[in-house]
C-alpha cells in the first residue's frame, strides 16, 4: 500500500468514523460486523482466497461508500489489505485529474459503462480475488430506493444484479468468502432530488442500519448451481438485454470460451463443465452466458433474503 494510498484511506476511514459516532445520525444500528471481521483475519487469504461484499445499495446515497466502512475498526485503514476495492464508473469518478487521483488512491478500480463484462476491470478484480483480496461490488447498477422502505410494495426486491458479479465468482480459483450487506436509512442521510447546494452536503437525524450477514456456503452456491443445471431450470440470457434496460453488445466469441475456460479451471469447475458438454462454438458460449447469470441469480437471491430478515419481511 502506497504512502498516498495509505493516506487517502485513512482519511476517509477516519471521516466516516467520525460522521457515525459524532451524533450526526440520530442512531446507528450495526449487526453482523463480526462477520466481515473474521474473513478480514481470515490466514485463508494468504492462500488465494478473497474475499466478495455484494449489498443492495449502490447509489442509494452519495455517501453509503465510504461512510458504511466507518464501522471497520480504525487499525484496518493502514492496511490495504483490509480496505476494499471496488469498481467505480469513470464517467462518474474519474472526470478530472483531481477526483481521478483521489478515487484511484482510494482504491477504486475505473470502470467503463457500455464496454460490458469483459472489460480490463473485471480483469483486474478477478485478479485481485484470485489474491486474496477484497472486492466489494455495487450489484444493481442504478438507483434503487424503494427496496429498503418496509412500507413500499418493493420492500426486499432487488433489481437484477449485474452479471459481472457472476463472472468475478465464476472466474475465482477458489472460493471467495460472500458476504451480503443490506443497508437502510442512507437515503435519509444523503436522498436523492435535492437541489444544489443541499444535494452536496449529508442531512442530520438519519437513523442508519449496517447489517452483514453470515458467508453464503461455496457447497450452497455449488449445490445450487448444479441443481439448475440438472433440471435446466438454468435463466435464458440469450437475448443478453442489460440491466437498465437496453441491449447490450453482443460478446465476442471468444470471451466467452476464454471465460468458460478459464471458469472450468476454477472452484465451480465441475458445474462450469456440465453446463457446456456440447462442443458446437456459439451453443457453448450461450450456455456459459446461461451459467453466469445463474451465479448471479444466486447471490442476489441471499442478498435478498437478508434484507427480508432485516425488515422483518417474509
Amino acid at each position: 500500500m502506497s504512502l498516498l494510498s495509505q493516506v487517502t484511506v485513512s482519511a476517509v476511514g477516519l471521516f466516516s468514523k467520525a460522521l457515525l459516532n459524532v451524533g450526526f445520525c440520530s442512531s446507528v444500528t450495526v449487526k453482523g460486523l463480526d462477520n466481515l471481521v473474521k474473513a478480514l483475519e481470515d490466514d485463508e487469504r494468504n492462500n488465494g482466497r478473497g474475499i466478495v461484499t455484494s449489498d443492495e445499495y449502490t447509489h442509494r446515497s452519495r455517501l453509503d461508500d465510504p461512510v458504511v466502512w466507518g464501522v471497520l475498526p480504525a487499525r484496518f485503514y493502514r492496511d490495504s489489505r483490509k480496505t476494499r476495492w471496488t469498481l467505480g464508473a469513470s464517467d462518474i469518478m474519474f472526470t478530472n485529474p483531481v477526483f481521478s487521483t483521489f478515487f484511484r488512491y482510494g482504491q477504486v478500480i475505473e470502470t467503463f459503462r457500455g464496454r460490458g463484462i469483459f472489460q480490463p476491470a473485471i480483469d483486474t478484480a478477478i485478479e485481485k480475488l484470485n489474491r486474496g483480496e477484497w472486492i466489494h461490488l455495487f450489484s444493481e447498477g442504478k438507483v434503487n430506493q424503494d427496496s429498503s422502505d418496509s412500507n413500499s410494495p418493493n420492500a426486499g426486491r432487488l433489481l437484477r444484479f449485474k452479471w459481472g458479479i457472476g463472472r468475478i465468482i465464476m472466474e475465482a480459483q477458489r472460493p471467495p468468502v460472500i458476504i451480503p450487506m443490506w443497508l437502510t436509512g442512507f437515503d435519509k442521510l444523503m436522498p436523492e432530488g435535492r437541489s444544489a447546494p443541499f444535494k452536496f452536503f449529508p442531512r442530520p437525524g438519519a437513523a442508519l442500519s449496517i447489517t452483514f450477514g453470515k458467508p453464503v456456503p461455496s457447497q450452497e452456491i455449488q449445490d445450487t448451481l448444479q441443481t439448475l443445471i440438472r433440471e435446466r431450470r438454468i435463466p435464458d440470457a440469450s437475448s443478453n438485454v442489460s440491466n437498465s434496460g437496453g441491449l447490450a453488445k453482443p460478446s465476442p466469441l471468444h470471451d466467452e470460451e476464454r471465460s468458460g475456460a478459464v471458469a472450468q479451471q476454477g472452484w465451480l469447475g465441475t458445474s462450469v463443465s456440465q453446463a457446456v458438454l456440447d462442443d458446437a462454438g456459439l451453443d457453448k458460449a450461450r450456455e456459459i452466458v446461461r451459467v453466469r447469470t445463474a451465479v448471479t441469480a444466486i447471490i442476489q437471491r441471499e442478498v435478498e433474503a437478508l434484507g427480508r430478515d432485516v425488515m422483518c419481511l417474509r
